[in-house]
């Protein structure tokens, strides 16, 4: 094998590829990366079993072949060599290293035959449709906070995809709980996905898709089966394994007769909460909220260090109440809401509240309270 290639997109491309490989790995394939050089490109595959991306980048090459290499160090040399600089990729005759080469720099890199280098068979997928970069980025944006990192209920480490009817239209809906807070957002249903098997999209997946679906105007390809799923974003295509198990039926947690409503402008009272919960040590004490008419007054009370106490004005004009919540809990919902202000339907001190932005998007939040 014998390549040129800019400097920038071998790093663009080895920026997303890499990040899916273990640092520390029993299986020493597994912290490489396959290079392959064919026709005009040169493709990248990297795997952690679970996950696979592959990308393919512009490349003049010489000679094609194959061959894998350290992911890391890789990634490494390439983002410390100089802007705009071309850089020569040459493995040698017995295969056993690849030479790196940029202007007076030249690294040699011991090399794994690609025949080891394992492939996530992707089987057939059931289901096909595309949908915008933007959506899918709005789904995860809204609900991958959620997500429980509780390894004992593995079902709940990742977001639940599946279709539903709801309001007369068939929505694309995501959903990820942990069991004190529950996040939910909707998109219309892209043509294609109709009757697709519900599925539950791993952390680690999810954390990867979020950072290459920031691409506007982009149109994703996603593919689906019981065991896989399959996303293609240019010249991107990530395969993952789905969660093998049964999301519990989060319905029945999303309150229904909660007739207590509180407005709230966001930006006000998300810089109260965190002023208030500066008192506490960790940022998981509680924050309590006794509401009055038009007034909200937030408190928090830490036994080693004092109190603190804020005023904020809201629309309110139910009976007084008093509710405690996880104060980490609340910005990171706050921090989702587009809106100017925040919708809180209360029911009492110890029923879950429903919190929803006045933006007008499809998403909803469940935050269970706290003892005060």
């Amino acid at each position: 094998m014998r390549i040129t290639i800019e400097r920038s997109n071998l790093l663009k491309s080895l920026n997303h590829v890499h990040r899916v490989v273990e640092r520390r790995n029993t299986i020493p394939i597994l912290s490489n990366i396959l290079l392959r050089a064919e026709g005009q490109n040169l493709d990248m595959k990297a795997t952690d079993l679970d996950l696979e991306i592959t990308e393919a980048t512009p490349a003049n090459v010489e000679q094609p072949g194959s061959t894998t290499v350290p992911a890391h160090l890789l990634y490494d040399i390439v983002r410390k060599l100089a802007d705009g600089s071309e850089v020569l990729l040459a493995t040698s005759t017995d295969g056993g290293s690849m030479t790196v080469q940029s202007g007076r720099s030249k690294f040699s890199l011991q090399c794994l035959p690609e025949s080891d280098f394992p492939d996530l068979t992707a089987g057939t997928f059931s289901h096909t449709f595309k949908l915008k970069a933007t959506d899918l980025k709005m789904l995860i944006d809204r609900t991958q906070f959620a997500i429980s990192t509780e390894e004992t209920r593995y079902y709940l480490n990742g977001i639940f995809f599946h279709t539903i009817e709801s309001e007369g239209d068939l929505k694309l809906r995501a959903v990820a709980t942990d069991g004190h807070r529950l996040a939910r957002a909707d998109v219309k249903a892209p043509s294609g996905s109709e009757g697709m098997p519900g599925i539950i999209i791993p952390r680690k997946t999810v954390g990867e898709l979020q950072k290459l679906v920031d691409v506007p105007d982009a149109m994703v390809t996603v593919e689906v089966s019981d065991a896989k799923i399959r996303i293609s974003i240019g010249s991107i295509v990530i395969t993952s394994k789905l969660i093998d198990g049964t999301f519990p039926d989060y319905q029945r947690v999303i309150p229904a007769n909660n007739d207590k409503e509180m407005r709230v402008d966001c930006t006000t009272f998300a810089q109260a909460v965190d002023r208030v919960s500066t008192i506490s040590s960790e940022r998981g004490r509680a924050v309590k909220l006794a509401l009055s008419d038009g007034q909200l007054l937030l408190t928090v009370n830490n036994p080693d260090s004092g109190s603190a106490t804020e005023e904020v004005a809201v629309g309110y004009d139910m009976d007084a109440m008093e509710i405690g919540f996880n104060a980490k809990y609340l910005l990171d919902i706050t921090a989702q809401l587009s809106g100017d202000a925040a919708i809180f339907l209360l029911a009492d001190a110890g029923s879950p509240t429903l919190i929803r932005d006045t933006a007008g998007d499809d998403a909803l939040y469940v935050l269970m309270p706290m003892r005060v």
